[in-house]
């Protein structure tokens, strides 16, 4: 016999079971922002977490203004300064540069518009910037932050160093602070500042830290760039030819390049750009010798997997037909280790004592062939 009763029992309980299961899966949804493209993905299961005693950590000094930390009790998380400071200051000295050039196609001519960022370096109108910037450009304008705008023409490029020498005609301006040679550290913060992405409403600022120092590293076009400072301040497209300044507004690199897989940006650093400015000025060109070799950085990694003889140098990855390392026997795989009995330890190094010299000395070059320690001169070449 069919128990009515009992069958209005079970009916509530399944009701208010699925009910509450609905509520449930309500809530849920609500505190994620659900919607019909998300996907739910299992939680695991949390950690035990220990909450960390709170600890005095010393902050930066930004710009003119005290460190500010604030401790949240229990937490252990702190705050940082507010840059706004620094920001203002080294505005008034960063710009936006806009080019236009023409390519030719099979039946028309293309007009091609860029756009990137450039630091003040003297009050009579020169600016700095990347040479990728205005590279096959026609015409080059630069926009300084009052809103004044000059067509620009160009002092000087050195595609090596990626930097380029612009001059506007225009007297009396802010101009750029450039840090002390040798203070930059691994983990010191810094800022960057441009014209990211072209966007209107003023510059892009991001904060981050030192990441690296005397990284080396080669375009997907095959341009090497030696001695750069590595930092997770995002650089994005529009940032090229702004500063890196240190938390005191000082310039300590100019931005290059972004490596977007690792979300990691590099900067020309000071010690390169300061005698390459001088020589765009003066020159309009920079004088420097070559050896007519490409180079890596030889690792204990790479000296490993290659069986090398030694776990340090730099590692020969192209030869020029018939430069000056090929003429004296320096050979693709070769590792050179020191010139005139100086060690380099890196490409880096390498490169600056290099450029030490004058295009035409004869150098002393160090280095192994086939695992054999050979010794070479060079007569050095001019690099243009």
């Amino acid at each position: 016999m069919f128990d009515l009763k009992l069958w209005n029992q079970r009916r509530l309980h399944s009701v208010l079971t699925l009910t509450g299961v609905l509520i449930g899966l309500a809530t849920l949804v609500g505190a994620c922002g659900f919607n019909k493209s998300a996907e739910l993905v299992p939680l695991e299961p949390l950690p035990t977490m220990t909450p960390i005693a709170p600890t005095a950590i010393p902050m930066p000094t930004v710009g003119n203004s005290q460190p500010v930390l604030s401790t949240t009790p229990g937490t252990g998380f702190h705050r940082m300064p507010s840059i706004a400071d620094v920001v203002e200051e080294i505005r008034p000295w960063v710009v936006s540069i806009t080019t236009e050039s023409f390519r030719r196609g099979f039946f028309t001519t293309f007009r091609d518009e860029g756009a990137g960022s450039g630091i003040i370096i003297r009050t009579d109108g020169y600016i700095l910037t990347n040479e990728h910037v205005v590279r096959s450009a026609r015409e080059i304008e630069v926009h300084l932050p009052d809103g004044e705008s000059y067509r620009a023409i160009v002092v000087g490029t050195d595609i090596v160093t990626d930097l380029a020498v612009l001059k506007i005609a225009a007297k009396g301006l802010p101009s750029a602070k450039l840090a002390e040679s040798g203070k930059l550290r691994v983990g010191d913060w810094v800022m960057t500042m441009g014209n990211a992405l072209n966007l209107k409403g003023g510059p892009t600022v991001t904060l981050g830290i030192v990441s690296g120092l005397g990284r080396s590293i080669e375009t997907a076009q095959g341009e090497q760039f030696f001695d750069l400072i590595q930092t997770d301040a995002t650089i994005n497209t529009g940032n090229s030819g702004g500063p890196l300044v240190d938390v005191e507004g000082n310039v300590v690199g100019i931005n290059q390049a972004v490596l977007k897989e690792a979300r990691y940006g590099f900067a020309i650093s000071l010690d390169v750009m300061r005698p390459v400015i001088e020589d765009l000025i003066e020159f309009g060109r920079v004088l420097r010798p070559d050896m007519g070799i490409n180079g890596d950085d030889v690792t204990s990694a790479i000296a490993r997997s290659f069986q090398l003889p030694v776990e340090d140098g730099v590692i020969v990855t192209a030869t020029k037909l018939n430069g000056p390392a090929y003429k004296a026997g320096i050979r693709t795989r070769d590792i050179i280790t020191k010139i005139d009995d100086i060690p380099t330890p890196d490409l880096a190094s390498f490169q600056r004592l290099l450029w030490s010299y004058e295009p035409g000395a004869q150098v002393v070059v160090e280095y192994f062939h086939n695992g054999q320690a050979e010794v070479a001169t060079v007569e050095l070449g001019e690099r243009r």
